[in-house]
C-alpha cells in the first residue's frame, strides 16, 4: 500500500534490523530439516533419539494434561487453524498492519504446504503405513504463528536487532515446544518430527515475510506512480515539462 500525504508508510512484515539474523536462522533451519529428512526417510519406527527423549505412545499424557494436549492439537486441525488464522488477520488489521495480515495468511499457508510436501517426500510413518509424520505440521503451524506475532510485537515495541531477534526466537521456541509436547504426548509424532516442524517454520516464515515486503514495495511504487506520484521533471497541473 502506497503512503500518501495523510497516510504513514506501511510497516514492514519483516523489520529491517531483523533481516540479517533471521536470514541466517532460516538457512541453518533449512539445513536441519534436510538433514533430519535424509536421516529418517522411509523409517517406520522411532529412532534412538526419539526413544530416549519421549517414547511415542497413545497414552503418554494422562489427565488432566491430556485435555490440554487435545485442545492444542485441535488448534492445528483444519477448523481450529482457520479460527486462529482469522483471529490473527483480524488482529493485524485492527493494529493497522496490512502486511502482517497478509503474512499471517501467506506464512501459515506456505508453512503447512511445505510440511505436507515434505511428508510425502520423506515418507516417514508412525503407527502404520499412511500415517506420514515428518515433519510435524502442527508444530510448524504453531511456531509460524508465534514467529509472526513476535515480528509484529518487535515492530510495535521498536526493538533493535538483538532484542527483537531474541523475542522472535523465544516465541517460536515456546510455541514449538508446547505444540511438540502435545503431538508427541498424543502419539501423533516422534520428537524429531516436532524438531523438523519447528525448523520448517523458522526457515519458511522469514523468507515469506521478506517476499511479502518485496511484493508490497513493488506494488506500492507502481501505485504511487499511477495515482499520486509525478515523474521527475513534470508539473502537477499540465503534465508539461518544467522549463529551466
Amino acid at each position: 500500500m502506497a503512503a500518501g500525504p495523510d497516510r504513514p508508510p506501511a510497516r514492514a512484515a519483516l523489520p529491517v534490523p531483523l533481516r540479517p539474523p533471521l536470514a541466517l536462522v532460516a538457512v541453518l533451519s533449512a539445513l536441519v530439516v534436510g538433514a533430519l529428512g535424509l536421516r529418517y526417510a522411509g523409517h517406520t519406527a522411532p529412532g534412538a533419539v526419539d526413544s530416549w527423549i519421549f517414547p511415542p505412545t497413545s497414552d503418554s499424557v494422562r489427565a488432566p494434561w491430556r485435555q490440554v494436549a487435545l485442545v492444542l492439537d485441535f488448534l492445528g486441525e483444519p477448523v481450529g487453524s482457520v479460527l486462529v488464522i482469522a483471529a490473527g488477520v483480524a488482529g493485524c488489521l485492527v493494529l493497522r498492519r496490512p502486511r502482517a495480515a497478509v503474512l499471517v495468511l501467506a506464512g501459515a499457508g506456505v508453512t503447512v504446504g511445505t510440511t505436507t510436501l515434505l511428508k510425502h517426500v520423506v515418507g516417514r510413518t508412525i503407527h502404520g503405513p499412511g500415517n506420514l509424520s515428518y515433519p510435524s505440521g502442527h508444530t510448524a503451524f504453531a511456531t509460524a504463528l508465534a514467529l509472526m506475532a513476535a515480528l509484529v510485537a518487535t515492530d510495535r515495541l521498536g526493538l533493535g536487532r538483538t532484542a527483537g531477534t531474541s523475542l522472535v526466537l523465544a516465541a517460536g521456541l515456546v510455541a514449538g515446544a508446547v505444540m511438540g509436547w502435545a503431538e508427541v504426548g498424543l502419539g501423533a509424532h516422534y520428537p524429531t518430527d516436532a524438531l523438523g516442524g519447528w525448523c520448517t517454520a523458522l526457515a519458511v516464515v522469514p523468507a515469506t515475510a521478506w517476499l511479502v515486503d518485496r511484493a508490497a514495495d513493488r506494488l506500492g511504487s507502481g501505485t504511487a506512480v499511477r495515482t499520486g506520484g509525478r515523474p521527475p521533471g513534470r508539473t502537477a497541473g499540465t503534465g508539461r515539462r518544467e522549463r529551466g
